[in-house]
């Protein structure tokens, strides 16, 4: 880019392929206080220069400060800090499921009146049918904190 300052934050990284059904499997590594998520069936088009984008989102954070839209598990077996963690999100016939070190945390069905009451409650609330495309990207989420990712792999379902 241009003048400015540079970021040191790469940017969030966003498939080109539109997903419907899929799984996804990652490990990741959280530095202290770091907030970053995997996001899913994601419009890319829809808030441009509007920061991230809007999608449903596998939080990934080491603290208690990001309340999700569907609290997870709180036993989760998360590892420490500098430690690695495998994230998996399954999603199939908008059956969605969430595992962490393998170990699921959250389930839900998207379109489901749980969901979509969970999401008119939210900060979500003002995008329109939020969560229910039937294809999107999917995005590993930049906040700005040093978040680590390896094996990625997304397969069609």
């Amino acid at each position: 880019s241009s003048g400015g300052g540079e970021s040191a934050a790469g940017g969030d990284i966003v498939t080109e392929e539109l997903y419907g059904d899929f799984e996804l499997k990652v490990d990741f590594k959280l530095t202290p206080g770091a907030n970053s998520g995997i996001k899913y069936y994601v419009d890319t088009d829809i808030n441009k220069g509007e920061g991230s984008s809007i999608g449903l989102e596998y939080q990934i954070l080491d603290d208690d400060l990001h309340p999700d839209l569907i609290q997870a598990n709180p036993e989760k077996p998360i590892n420490e800090i500098g430690q690695w963690n495998n994230a998996y999100i399954r999603s199939k016939n908008n059956h969605v499921e969430h595992w962490l070190n393998g170990v699921k945390v959250l389930e839900y069905e998207r379109g489901s009146d749980d969901f979509l009451k969970l999401v008119s409650e939210s900060k979500y609330a003002k995008w329109p049918n939020f969560g229910l495309l039937e294809k999107g990207s999917i995005l590993l989420q930049d906040h700005g904190d040093r978040v680590i990712f390896k094996n990625i792999k997304i397969k069609s379902l």
